[in-house]
């Protein structure tokens, strides 16, 4: 079998604390048990990346703002946010861990994200 490697495909999951990051990559979809709409980013950096998702709900909300604020992209009330505004743009963000229930297994998982968004 041959497996083809893509750019970027060859990195390892960031460090945890502050990174200086550039945003590569965008993926949308809906969350495994509630159906919820959401958008991964990919931070991206020279030793490697991490991947986050923001969830389009009331909870997650200040996030995406906060995101696109960060990214020098103005929130309006009233008006849409596209997340291709997002790419390419640098900022810096704090690697770290999150531990959560999985709903399904209730078993504990631990994934790494960005947890917080300064301006670069």
């Amino acid at each position: 079998m041959k497996i083809a490697v893509e750019k970027g495909q060859d990195k390892t999951l960031l460090a945890d604390g502050q990174q200086n990051v550039t945003i590569t990559h965008i993926d949308e979809g809906s969350s495994e048990y509630k159906g919820i709409p959401f958008f991964a980013v990919r931070f991206e950096n020279e030793e490697g990346y991490v991947s986050h998702r923001f969830y389009q709900s009331p909870a997650g909300m200040p996030a995406i703002v906060s995101l696109f604020e960060m990214a020098g992209v103005t929130a309006q009330e009233g008006k849409d946010l596209d997340t291709k505004q997002l790419i390419g743009k640098e900022l810096t963000i704090e690697v770290g861990e999150r531990s959560y229930t999985d709903p399904e297994s209730h078993n504990e998982r631990t994934l790494k994200q960005a947890i917080n968004f300064l301006v670069s």
